[in-house]
């Protein structure tokens, strides 16, 4: 189904079955597939490939080269009605890949709302990503990744299969992310070793001054402390009651997990 008002190039393929919402708009050379949905005012601008079972939510802007919505590239995919979601307001530059979810792990993979997705970038499959978070060119995340909201990841960095980002965190470029990275935690290199607390981005979040001393003092007692990160972090969660942002790092570090815990000293992994 084709909205009226939607601006279809006569360049472009769209299969029977596909849904284009009001107002949006497909350029020169695209392709979308029979199972796909693109919401209200979605641009896809030219040579851009939405195929699978995806859904693009309301006001997104895919540029050319993007291939959105493609089979997932794990071995062990079986490839039956797996989806991928995309939010709304979100920016999709040239080359990026996002994949659907595979059957075995639940089989859809989730893009929040008000994302940018620099040139190149890769979501693979069954990533869960939250809202206002930045993939910077040549990132990629492996299947698995959940990221949070706010998050930002410098260029061409990698994120391990099932690894955790916190939200707020900032991944510096080039960094390899192996292990879970605490809400507004900053890493950088390879391999990724947390290097301290997000200041600048909690501080354009409105936090203020006292709670990011707050934030600052446990960060130093749950990694400098004297037993594994995870004891640490729960001997002192009753300091902490009052500072959301303390008790937020340590929900984080106290909830089940795949992955170990990014942490300052390469030994110490909690």
């Amino acid at each position: 189904m084709i909205a009226s008002t939607a601006k279809i190039h006569p360049s472009s393929v769209i299969e029977d079955g596909a849904v284009i919402g009001e107002n949006a708009t497909v350029g020169p050379f695209c392709h979308v597939g029979p199972n796909a949905v693109l919401g209200e005012d979605v641009e896809l601008l030219s040579h851009v490939v939405v195929i699978g079972r995806t859904t693009v939510g309301k006001g997104t802007k895919i540029f050319p080269s993007a291939v959105i919505g493609g089979d997932s590239q794990s071995v062990h995919h079986s490839a039956l009605n797996t989806t991928l979601v995309i939010g709304e307001n979100c920016t999709i530059r040239e080359g990026v890949t996002m994949n659907t979810g595979t059957v075995e792990h639940g089989g859809t993979t989730v893009i929040g709302d008000n994302n940018l997705f620099l040139a190149n970038s890769h979501v693979a499959h069954d990533c869960r990503l939250g809202n206002n978070i930045i993939l910077s060119n040549n990132v990629m995340l492996a299947g698995h990744v959940i990221v949070d909201d706010r998050a930002i990841l410098g260029g061409g960095s990698a994120v391990h299969q099932f690894t955790r980002i916190g939200r707020q965190a900032f991944i510096g470029g080039l960094s390899a992310v192996s292990y879970d990275v605490i809400p507004y935690g900053m890493l950088n290199g390879n391999p990724g070793l947390l290097s301290g607390l997000n200041v600048v981005g909690m501080t354009r979040a409105g936090i203020d001054r006292a709670t990011i001393h707050a934030v600052r003092r446990a960060y130093k007692q749950i990694f400098e402390g004297p037993e594994s990160i995870r004891a640490n972090a729960t001997a002192i969660r009753q300091e902490y009651l009052d500072c959301a942002p303390a008790l937020e790092i340590l929900d984080f570090i106290a909830a089940e997990s795949d992955r170990a815990l990014s942490s300052p000293n390469r030994g110490n992994r909690g």
